[in-house]
């Protein structure tokens, strides 16, 4: 499954090696675009556990593709 993640403000870009391997796109509304490939469920909320542990502002998640 592959999904996006929208969050509040930029990152630098180098923050995709620490998710483990999430692709980083910054935007032009001052918002930053994870896109991740996770296996299930489980691995879903473990990158969202990480966001939350580091305050990072959460807009949307979206699935993009089975």
């Amino acid at each position: 499954m592959i999904f996006q993640i929208r969050l509040k403000g930029h990152l630098a870009e180098d923050w995709g090696d620490w998710f483990g391997g999430v692709t980083i796109t910054l935007e032009a509304d001052d918002t930053t675009l994870l896109t991740c490939q996770v296996a299930d469920q489980a691995a879903l909320h473990g990158l969202l556990r990480q966001i939350r542990d580091l305050s990072l502002p959460l807009i949307s998640v979206n699935r993009i593709k089975p």
